[in-house]
């Protein structure tokens, strides 16, 4: 068995995030950091480096330096490549489909959350405004995929117990939820 961290996360779960806002890139870091053990996070600024990464194409070529992400935070308004662009692409590769992705963008656009729907994406959330609040949602959202089946990151039974007295159920269809 694997060793854990904290009695909690092993450390091979990686999350990539695709957001070109360094301002939401930065709150972002912060709020994975106060989740101490859950594992690596991996920054991409807009679709095109986050398809090349997935595909380990270019400068994203070394498994060592860019492990395979477990879990996708995609923005949708990027530039070069957008995210429903990528979203579309992720889920119509074979060997990608099966990463979560979660949605994660400012827009509350009904539009934009049934396209997200229909192209597959695992769940949809609008950024919170509020620090502490990104922080609960990520805590929330990381213990939630982290069970998913093929997942590598695994939880003692004591620590999954105690986090699931804890999450709330996620509200609507994708786990939705406007902030």
């Amino acid at each position: 068995m694997d060793p854990e961290i904290n009695g909690n996360l092993k450390p091979s779960f990686t999350i990539l995030v695709a957001d070109d806002d360094p301002d939401d890139r930065f709150l972002l870091a912060k709020a994975f950091g106060e989740l101490q053990g859950f594992g690596e996070i991996r920054f991409v600024e807009d679709g095109e480096q986050l398809m090349n990464y997935l595909d380990r194409r270019g400068e994203y070529a070394d498994p060592l330096f860019y492990p395979q992400a477990e879990l996708i935070f995609l923005d949708l308004n990027m530039p070069k490549k957008n995210g429903r662009q990528a979203l579309v692409e992720i889920k119509a590769a074979s060997h990608l489909e099966k990463i979560p992705v979660i949605v994660w963008s400012s827009s509350i656009s009904e539009e934009d959350i049934a396209f997200c729907q229909g192209a597959g994406a695992d769940c949809y959330r609008t950024k919170p405004e509020r620090y502490g609040e990104m922080v609960e949602v990520v805590r929330d959202l990381v213990v939630k995929y982290s069970f998913q089946e093929g997942s590598r990151i695994r939880k003692t039974p004591e620590s999954a117990l105690s986090d699931a007295t804890h999450q709330k159920a996620p509200p609507g269809p994708l786990g939705i939820k406007n902030t």
